[in-house]
């Protein structure tokens, strides 16, 4: 049983723009890390910048290089006062400039792609989990990821497959959750989906 493999989970946060010089999704994903909050996962975290260009090539090239069985994206949301987890990445509509002043041609993130993709997980089961455990966190599911950088890696990662993909909204640091607060929500969100992705492929 010692030699068996771990499964691979990547999990994503933004660098810094705007207001949030310091981004909590990065600062999230590293105390997970850090701390060892999922010890029987094999975890590969990577800082993506606020940058149209970059996540439409690095956000493939993961999941190519690490073949994950789940991908995890988490950004920032400074209107989040709960982890928001989201159900769904859209198309089109990407007006906001990215941190060079850029927005993809045509402001979507795949030519003739779907209009919106639902991801495979239900994130209200995910929710349940982290409004469940024992601690102060709030958990509820958006319909909207918002068509800036958050809702573009989210849609090219569900164009990829939709059934491993997932998005999670953190509040800004200490609005109300502490670092670690927010890398055990992210810990509980991550083991609820893969145990639904687990209970999927056994039923």
């Amino acid at each position: 049983m010692g030699s068996e493999k771990k499964p691979t989970i990547i999990i994503t946060g933004f660098g810094p723009f705007g207001e949030h010089s310091v981004n909590a999704s990065w600062v999230a994903v590293q105390n997970l890390k850090r701390r060892d909050l999922l010890p029987h996962l094999d975890v590969h975290i990577q800082e993506i910048p606020v940058d149209y260009q970059e996540v439409s090539q690095i956000v493939p090239n993961l999941w190519k290089e690490k073949n994950p069985q789940l991908v995890v994206h988490v950004g920032v949301s400074g209107m989040a006062n709960k982890i928001t987890v989201e159900q769904r990445g859209n198309n089109t509509g990407y007006e906001r400039l990215d941190v060079k002043g850029q927005r993809p041609k045509k402001k979507c993130c795949i030519n003739d792609g779907e209009e919106c993709i639902l991801s495979g997980i239900d994130m209200s089961q995910v929710c349940d989990e982290i409004n469940k455990a024992e601690n102060e966190l709030e958990a509820e599911v958006s319909h909207d990821a918002g068509r800036y950088l958050c809702d573009f890696s989210f849609y090219t990662s569900l164009s990829i497959d939709r059934s491993r993909s997932a998005f999670i909204h953190v509040p800004p640091l200490g609005q109300p959750y502490s670092e670690d607060q927010l890398g055990d929500g992210l810990a509980i969100a991550v083991s609820a989906m893969l145990k639904q992705l687990t209970d999927q492929k056994s039923s």
